[in-house]
């Protein structure tokens, strides 16, 4: 059992209040998962900028103090990239004015052992293990700003309780998937993947999933798409959320055997695993609330 609780800002009078909103939505969902959390945030100032790149990795200790890793990024960057470096709770942050496949490749010289958690111009990934509104304390959620935001409460099932293995999981550009149940034929699909040259990061099933919709995303498949094919595939139980830099889906197991429930409004659309997650949400008394239904793929885009 784990807790989901996701927001899309449609309003942009509201976006100065994402952090608030979200923490809120997350504090209703700590019992479903109390050993670790993850949080994704998008176009929340401070962390991201226009122009940019920025890179999440995992825990605030890389064996470098941040000047040093700006050294040496700036040796393997443009002098125009002006690499950043910042620890945010217990990840470090890595901002550059250049495209993330360059990015990629100067920290991963940089720092071959660290773990990419996040990536993207639009969003920042926060992951730990311990009470969950500890570790949004930690990284200031409630004072962030954005135009959506993603978090997850972990009760493991599938692997080790560890801040890798926390949600969400971002493996390419902007993209975040956070699942809800469990998948049981991950290591078969696993084992395709790597065949195809994916490298994965962890034990879990969720990473599975995740990277199987970054593949489907690569090959053409729109999101909608991308996530009809992964129902096709994948069996088990879940309730899966994905955000893109503009772009929210839900979607449940043919069964709909994991919770769910979205509220949408012309200010937002809002789905947690549990309802009262939803009740503090502005002008919730006259948002459209219903559960989605099996099997179906849900979109919504800013």
């Amino acid at each position: 059992m784990c807790g989901i609780a996701a927001l899309q800002l449609r309003n942009p009078s509201l976006h100065p209040e994402m952090g608030r909103l979200l923490s809120s939505m997350m504090c209703q969902i700590v019992d479903r998962g109390p050993d670790s959390a993850g949080l994704a945030v998008y176009n929340t100032p401070g962390l991201v900028s226009a122009g940019t790149s920025t890179f999440s990795l995992l825990g605030k200790d890389q064996g470098m103090v941040p000047e040093a890793i700006e050294a040496s990024l700036g040796e393997l960057l443009p002098s125009t990239a002006n690499a950043l470096v910042r620890a945010l709770g217990d990840t470090t942050l890595v901002t550059a004015a250049v495209g993330t496949g360059l990015l990629a490749k100067a920290i991963t010289e940089t720092l071959p052992t660290a773990t990419i958690i996040g990536r993207g111009e639009h969003v920042a990934v926060m992951k730990g293990v311990g009470h969950p509104m500890q570790i949004a304390a930690d990284h200031g959620l409630e004072s962030m700003a954005g135009t959506q935001g993603l978090s997850h409460t972990r009760m493991a099932t599938e692997s080790a309780v560890t801040a890798g293995g926390s949600h969400p999981f971002s493996v390419a550009d902007d993209l975040c998937l956070v699942h809800n149940g469990s998948f049981s034929n991950h290591a078969t699909i696993r084992r395709e993947l790597k065949r195809q040259g994916v490298v994965f990061d962890s034990d879990n099933d969720t990473e599975v999933g995740a990277r199987y919709v970054a593949s489907r995303l690569q090959q053409g498949d729109d999101l909608e798409t991308a996530l009809t094919n992964l129902g096709k595939v994948f069996d088990g139980f879940y309730t899966l959320v994905v955000t893109t830099a503009d772009s929210l889906a839900v979607v449940r197991d043919p069964i709909a055997c994991k919770p769910a429930i979205i509220a949408e409004s012309d200010d937002y659309v809002a789905m947690a695993s549990e309802y009262r997650a939803l009740a503090s949400l502005p002008g919730i008394e006259t948002a459209r609330i219903f559960e989605p239904e099996p099997g179906k793929v849900y979109t919504w885009s800013l």
